[in-house]
């Protein structure tokens, strides 16, 4: 059956679902290259969709006909830790897809839609905090590793993961 999925931005009713969503794929996906603690530690603070994104304008919902999320992401000019870009910048924000669409497209499509959302811009390049899950996929977009990082996730609370970079076209 051929299910139709629309790219969208978010809003701020999406919030829930984009959570649920968030936490279906990181619960999944995550596993294979995260320990169980480090996962039973930090999915409760990764797995909450940010309030800010939903009504940034520039972070993007891949939705089937029911309008239920199968992938977001998006960007922004401040980085994840609020701190501003600079010109010309940006960062890449909470990426995934819901697990039974996972290597189906349907990421590097949305991403697609990022891409050009922020060279639309005046952004030409991109900083990336990946999940070590997700660092071929980006190079796949033409992120290059910069190599890896802890992000601080809480007090004393850490979460490996790769810095990467992408420089427009």
């Amino acid at each position: 059956m051929c299910q139709t999925i629309t790219i969208r931005p978010a809003v701020p009713g999406d919030h829930d679902a984009v959570s649920t969503m968030l936490a279906r794929s990181y619960r999944a996906l995550l596993a294979a290259d995260y320990a169980p603690e480090v996962l039973r530690d930090t999915l409760p603070f990764l797995t909450r969709a940010n309030p800010a994104l939903m009504r940034c304008g520039t972070y993007f919902l891949a939705v089937d006909g029911d309008g239920r999320p199968l992938a977001a992401g998006g960007w922004t000019d401040t980085s994840p830790h609020g701190g501003a870009a600079r010109r010309g910048e940006g960062h890449i924000r909470h990426v995934a897809t819901d697990p039974d669409h996972a290597r189906s497209g349907l990421g590097r499509r949305l991403m697609g839609e990022v891409i050009a959302s922020a060279e639309v811009a005046g952004v030409r390049v991109l900083h990336c905090q990946s999940t070590l899950t997700a660092r071929l996929f980006y190079k796949a977009l033409g992120f290059e590793n910069g190599g890896r990082i802890d992000i601080r996730i809480a007090p004393g609370l850490w979460f490996p993961a790769i810095q990467m970079r992408r420089e427009g076209a």
